[in-house]
Order: structure tokens, then sequence, then C-alpha cells
């Protein structure tokens, strides 16, 4: 090993333990952080994000990327370690030309903006979140300008969330995604809504979290690698591979809420847990491909958990954690999880209509990035789009433009991960079916842990060793296209409505 890739190795463990630090700063504020320690912890967070922009822009730390990129050291390193520098590189050139004070006061401002949104969605008050979305909206766009002088904003935005990606491809595949869906969503309209009044009642929180439990191991979650809490809106945060965390956010009047987070987050952190470990403090330990990941916790939220033979082993646990479902049938549970119907909140969505919540996002996006619709503007242009995509109108800022807490961060470009993510599924579960053979025969049998494997295997331990477009060419032998996504759809629900493909 030359003194350069020992030094590389050294500085880049160094500057995992900052970020090490940082998530759990994170962690805290959103889960246990009581409301006169906030500020402590927003200064902490800002003084160690300063810290850890530092190290990722000192001098010493290009001139060791620089070396290391020449062709004799570079061609002398293994796989992992010239993706780390090669992509580290990149992120240093474009972190070079952020100004540290700027870098500071937007990291500030962001903690602080998603502390308010908290506060704003409570109060169902877009007003009090304006101001700071705004600063958020305008430091954003500096921050993107910095990077990539010469580039469109927004492109940047979809490329730092799912490498490759571009808006021209997200059109496509989203107006081919909309064509397929509108025929299909005529056809559930048609066929009438179940009647799930049987479910309605009261849940104890507690038994909610006992059920959370019971879910996250039977997926596949490693609790010696991991834990869960609560928080506002439901994330994973990987802190490494030994340690990755979930959250959730419990209703007393609506147990199943609780139990897709907790398997669509269970999802992300066992794609987080099951990364190869000798790519630790490598940048194939970091997969900021959201497309990708997305696909993982969707595909055991969606293609894998609204399946009746995904329950049918496990319903009898579930009814004794919570004893009102020994009075629901199966069937009825079953067709509550399926129950499509235009609905304001995305994250309870059926997973039919959640494609037009997030096309909605997508188009919002482009309006604030392309169109710089004034941020007063924002909650009317919403609640139009949610009655043009959805036929249903808003009637306050919580749930319409204030239920996401994504822009509070200044996650721009990420919502479109999710349903990018949504159509990898597709492609995955028939790759992995054209394998294992069919996925109810696998899950009635209670081999769900197969299913695991499986994506350990093809997807996971990889971590983001390969991007998005080069996992689907790999795993499926395709480019991305919406057609598995919407033949899966148009099966199922033909199935479970009555009525003819």
């Amino acid at each position: 090993m030359s003194d350069t890739l020992k030094q590389f190795k050294d500085y880049l463990h160094t500057m995992r333990q900052y970020d090490h630090v940082l998530t759990l700063l994170y962690w805290d504020l959103s889960t246990a952080a009581p409301e006169k320690g906030v500020e402590a912890r927003m200064r902490a967070i800002n003084y160690f994000s300063t810290e850890a922009f530092r190290l990722s822009t000192a001098d010493e730390y290009g001139k060791m990327l620089h070396e290391l990129s020449q062709p004799a050291q570079f061609d002398s390193l293994d796989p992992a370690m010239q993706l780390t520098v090669k992509r580290n590189l990149r992120d240093y050139e474009r972190f070079k030309r952020i100004p540290e004070d700027f870098y500071t006061a937007y990291t500030e401002a962001k903690t602080r903006s998603e502390r308010i949104w908290e506060k704003a969605k409570r109060n169902s008050d877009f007003s009090e979140f304006s101001p700071y979305l705004e600063k958020v909206i305008s430091m954003t766009k500096e921050y993107v300008h910095y990077m990539e002088p010469d580039q469109d904003p927004y492109e940047v935005l979809l490329d730092l969330y799912e490498e490759g990606m571009d808006s021209a491809t997200i059109d496509r595949v989203f107006e081919e995604l909309k064509e397929g869906l509108l025929p299909l969503l005529g056809k559930i309209e048609a066929a009438g809504r179940p009647n799930l009044s049987a479910l309605e009642g009261h849940y104890d929180i507690a038994a909610q979290k006992e059920v959370q439990s019971m879910l996250l191991d039977y997926i596949g979650f490693d609790a010696d690698a991991g834990t869960t809490a609560e928080s506002e809106h439901p994330f994973t945060t990987d802190l490494c591979i030994g340690d990755v965390r979930v959250t959730n956010h419990y209703n007393e009047d609506d147990p199943i809420s609780a139990m897709f987070s907790a398997i669509h987050e269970g999802g992300h952190a066992i794609f987080g847990q099951n990364i190869d470990p000798a790519y630790e403090d490598t940048a194939v330990e970091q997969v900021n491909m959201m497309g990708l990941h997305e696909s993982q916790s969707r595909f055991f939220e969606n293609i894998l958990g609204r399946r009746r033979s995904f329950w049918e082993p496990i319903y009898d646990k579930l009814s004794s954690l919570l004893p009102q479902f020994k009075q629901i049938p199966l069937d009825t549970f079953c067709r509550a999880i399926n129950d499509v119907h235009p609905s304001m909140i995305r994250t309870e969505a059926d997973e039919v209509t959640y494609c037009l919540h997030i096309i909605l996002r997508y188009e919002m996006e482009k309006a604030i990035f392309r169109d710089n619709v004034p941020v007063d503007d924002l909650p009317a242009l919403w609640n139009d789009k949610m009655e043009e995509l959805l036929g249903i109108r808003p009637q306050n800022d919580a749930e319409g433009i204030l239920q996401d807490m994504h822009w509070s961060d200044g996650s721009f470009g990420y919502f479109p991960s999710y349903l990018l993510g949504s159509m990898y599924d597709g492609m995955f579960l028939e790759a992995l079916e054209k394998e294992l053979g069919d996925v109810d025969e696998i899950l009635s049998d209670g081999r769900i842990r197969d299913i695991t494997a499986w994506l350990n295997e093809n997807i996971h331990r990889n971590g983001s060793f390969y991007n998005s477009s080069e996992v689907l060419q790999r795993v499926c032998g395709q480019k991305l296209t919406a057609r598995p996504l919407l033949d899966y759809f148009n099966k199922k629900y033909a199935k479970l409505y009555g009525f003819d493909r």
C-alpha cells in the first residue's frame, strides 16, 4: 500500500467519524431532543457540519485525491477504492467552489426550517413556514449554482439523489405511467369501494409498537444492527452497516398506517444492514441513489406487503397483538390495504394513486426551479394540481403543501426517486419470479426470507457500487420502463376488483 493510499484511508475514516456524529445529532433532534434543548442541538449540528465541510474541502484531501487519480496509482487500487476516488474527487471539486460561510448558513437555515415546518404542520399554517421555505429555496439554488455553475439547477438536484437521472427520462417514464394509470383508475372507481367499517376503532399505541417489532423481524430486519424510535415523519438513517435506525409515527385510530411505515422503513434498513462490510469507509457504503433505495422500501411495503399471501402466515400473530383484528376477516383486511381511491396524504395513499402524488410533487419542483413560482403562490398551485391529478382538493395546509418534510430540509429532487423506485420494483418482481418462482407461493409458505436473501444477494450487498441503471441491466437485463409496474397493477387489481384487464 502506498503512503498516499494509507493517508487517504485514514482521512476517510476521520471523515466518517464526523458523519457518524452528525447522523446521531440529527437522529436525536428528530426523535428525543426536548424543546428547550433544540437550540443547543442545532448549534452542535452546525458546528460539526462546518468541520466536516472543512475536511471535505481541505487542500491536503484534494492533493491525495489528485495523486490517487493518476493512472499509475489509480490502476493499482481495488474497484471499490477506484470508485471512491472518482466520486470523492467529483464531490471535492464541487464543494471546493462553495464558500464555507455560505455552507454554514445553509446548514443552519435547513435545520431551523425543519423545526418550524413541524410546528407549522401541527398548526396547519403555511404562513408560519413560508419565510423559512423561501430562504431554503433561494439558498438551495445558490448552493447548486456554486457546485455546477453551468448546469440547470434542477438537473443537478435530480442527479444528486439518483446519479445519472435527468428530467427528460423522468418526463418520459412518468408520462408512460400516467397514460396507463388513468384507464385503470377508471375501472377501479367503477367497481366501487369495499365496506371497511369493521376496521374502525381505537388501537393501543404500545400494541402497535409490538406489531412493528413483529413485522420488522418477519421481513429480515436485524434488531442487533438497528433500533427504532418515534418521529413526526417516519424515516431511516444509517450510522454504519451495524447500526441502521428506523422511526415510525402512530395513530390510535389507524393502525394500518404504522404497519406499512414499519415495513417501508424496514426495507430501507435491510438494504443498509446488508451492504458487504468490505465496503466500510468507502463511497460504496454510502447509497445515495435514492431511487434504488426507495425501490427496496417500496418492494417490501407494496409488492410484498399488500398481498394476501404476505399476511397469511402472520395474521394470527397480528390478531394476538391487536385483539380487534380477531373480529376482522383476513379478506376484509386485504381489501382495506388495497383500497384504491384518491386521498390527501401521500404516505397513506394506496400504491396506485401514490404514483400521482409523486407526479404532483415533481411538477411542483419544476415550477419552483424552472418557473420561479413565488413561495406564497405554492399552496394554491399545490391544491390546483391535486384537484387536476386526483380529483380532490385539500381543505387546509396540513393535508396539502405542509404534509411532507422534504422541502423543509432542502431535499428538492428527492420526490421523483419514490416513483422511480416503484418502476424498478415492477422490473425486479419479473426478474425475481423468473428465478425463484411465484411470489405468492413463497409468501404463503412463510418463506419471505428467501425473497429477502435474493434482494440481499442481487442488490443490497453491492451498496452503491453500481448506479440504478447498471443495477437494472444486471438484474433485469433491460433499461427503465413503466411497463412491468403497469402489468403488475393491471393483473393485481383486475383480480381484486373483478374486472377485465
